[in-house]
């Protein structure tokens, strides 16, 4: 299947890590207090947080508490309401989402309603009717009428406080009298509900069409796993450009931490980043003069965003040093290396390490010019990381695996439509036949875990480090509209001998625990301290076993 960028009817097939790839963005929620036994109590917490408009930590606590309290009903609304609120101000800090999208006609966006939802129903792995799609889309837009963003978006300047209090309030009713649940029974039927709460929503509380309609285009999508969504242009584009493995700007990773700017996880090697003397564990506080020590992620990233060869002006802090300094970086296109790590560990054994921290065009053509690099060096067994390795290409996936099993399936692929049945096998001559370890971890997601998951069944190597993430299913990005995709996962993954662990994650051969302080910088390519790598050090241990035929 082709690999380009695709045309308004071709697809990708792709595995990412989805929803999760959001919480890697945040800093993790305080734990619940230790005395907190009372469920009722917790709630109240999370709806505090809700209250204060923190979504993200109210997430997180909701999380937690339904981890004490599964059953607790309560509890999973909150997270749910805390999770359509961070997804609605997501949008709203996208700009391509107001530009494009927001500012369309009503006729245009109840056109876009009409695509998303035919492609859902045509292709998304679980039958789902027009009912699901639109009660979930009038979910969305009952709580973003209650969202200060959504509503300061959309109704600046029109209405006083007071008429957008009551008209906000007097929408929620009709939306909870007439519509919700409401039944649903074609695409005629589903477009005519969307036009009449747009009609109820210009004459209540004077907002757009579009922005109305937009809550069904995007909420409408809640009715699917974790992994599906919309996606719009800026964010269609950053999809492309980690498929491709390039992309124009910075060459940093960083993470929210509010109130302190954004802390820098990790810093691509030969990046104008690095070439500016930025380092993992930085802060940036300001970018082009404007203070983003409390700003969102989405709001950071669109300020850093720019065309190659602009310049930016960071106010970076270091913390180790104490200091702040200003810098000014110039954008220019970065690629991002599946294997940016890969050496010699024991000369005396010849057993050599490569990082491989995604799946992408080039992983493939990576690892033929890293084997052949480490081979000349004197390999004679190799350990191979994917220890935070979020996913990518089903494709890239395949080529790996063929590198290291002679023959069999090593993967297959199911789905309700037949083109999304598939059985990968191996069938490339030259593979390599030394001893393998695989190093995962809790964040190895999707493409990884088609790694370890063949590793496991043909018995080819030992997977050491601790349980894999648990998802085994197949996204396709499909083209709607002029500019945007849909994100929907099409297809389960299934091992060689038939497993498929969604939720489950594969098992290591060898459980290494790590202390709670322990921590892994996302698609960093430095796993904390080397000289204190405990996977890494079990993983020669098990190899230079080998070498000595024990």
């Amino acid at each position: 299947m082709s690999l380009g960028r695709p045309t308004r009817r071709l697809h990708l097939w792709i595995l990412l890590l989805g929803l999760s790839t959001w919480t890697c963005n945040t800093t993790a929620a305080p734990p619940l207090p230790l005395d907190l036994d009372d469920s009722r109590s917790a709630l109240s917490i999370g709806e505090e947080l809700e209250r204060s408009g923190h979504w993200l930590d109210a997430i997180q606590h909701y999380d937690q508490a339904i981890d004490r309290w599964p059953d607790n009903e309560d509890l999973k609304y909150g997270r749910r309401r805390a999770r359509v609120h961070f997804r609605i101000e997501r949008r709203y800090a996208d700009a391509s989402f107001e530009k494009s999208l927001v500012a369309m006609s009503r006729a245009e966006a109840l056109d876009l309603f009409d695509e998303t939802a035919a492609r859902i129903r045509a292709n998304f792995v679980e039958p789902l009717s027009y009912l699901s799609i639109v009660a979930h889309g009038t979910e969305s837009l009952y709580i973003a009428l209650a969202n200060p963003e959504f509503l300061d978006q959309n109704l600046s300047g029109l209405l006083t406080a007071e008429q957008r209090k009551e008209g906000a309030h007097n929408l929620r009713k009709i939306l909870r009298e007439q519509y919700w649940n409401k039944p649903v029974h074609n695409s005629q039927h589903a477009r005519q509900v969307v036009l009449e709460v747009t009609q109820h929503a210009e004459r209540t509380l004077k907002l757009p069409a579009a922005a109305v309609v937009m809550e069904y285009v995007f909420g409408g999508c809640n009715a699917l796993d974790d992994y599906s969504g919309f996606l719009t242009a800026d964010r269609l584009a950053d999809l492309y450009s980690n498929i491709d493995g390039e992309f124009v700007g910075l060459g940093v990773e960083m993470k929210e931490e509010t109130g302190n700017g954004m802390l820098l996880v990790n810093v691509l090697p030969d990046s104008p980043a690095a070439v500016g003397g930025l380092r993992r564990g930085d802060r940036i506080l300001e970018i082009d003069g404007t203070d983003i020590r409390s700003a969102s992620i989405d709001d950071a990233a669109n300020r850093m965003r720019g065309p190659s060869g602009s310049r930016v002006r960071l106010v970076v802090r270091r913390d180790a040093e104490r200091r702040n300094w200003d810098t000014v970086l110039i954008r220019r296109a970065v690629v991002v290396k599946s294997i940016p790590e890969m050496r010699i560990v024991d000369q005396d054994q010849g057993i050599a390490y490569l990082q491989l921290a995604g799946f992408q065009k080039s992983t493939s053509r990576e690892l033929d010019a890293a084997l052949a690099s480490l081979q000349a060096q004197g390999m004679k067994s190799l350990i191979v990381d994917v220890r935070g390795n979020p996913g990518g290409l089903l494709t890239a996936a395949v080529e790996v695996l063929d590198r290291f099993v002679e023959e069999g399936v090593l993967v297959s692929t199911k789905g309700r439509t037949d083109d999304q049945n598939w059985t990968y096998r191996a069938h490339r001559e030259g593979t390599f036949d030394m001893p393998l370890v695989l190093l995962t971890d809790g964040d190895s997601a999707s493409a990884s875990e088609i790694v370890a998951g063949a590793i496991r069944d043909h018995r080819r190597g030992t997977i050491v480090g601790r349980k894999t993430f648990g998802k085994w299913s197949v996204q396709s990005i499909f083209n709607v509209g002029s500019d945007n995709g849909l994100r929907l996962t099409t297809a389960k993954f299934y091992s060689p001998n038939g497993h498929t662990l969604s939720k489950v994650g594969v098992e290591p051969d060898v459980l290494v625990e790590l202390p709670n302080e322990h921590t892994v910088a996302y698609r960093s390519n430095q796993f904390g301290d080397k000289e204190s790598d405990a996977d890494l050090d079990r993983a020669i241990e098990i190899l230079r076993q080998k070498g000595r035929g024990f």
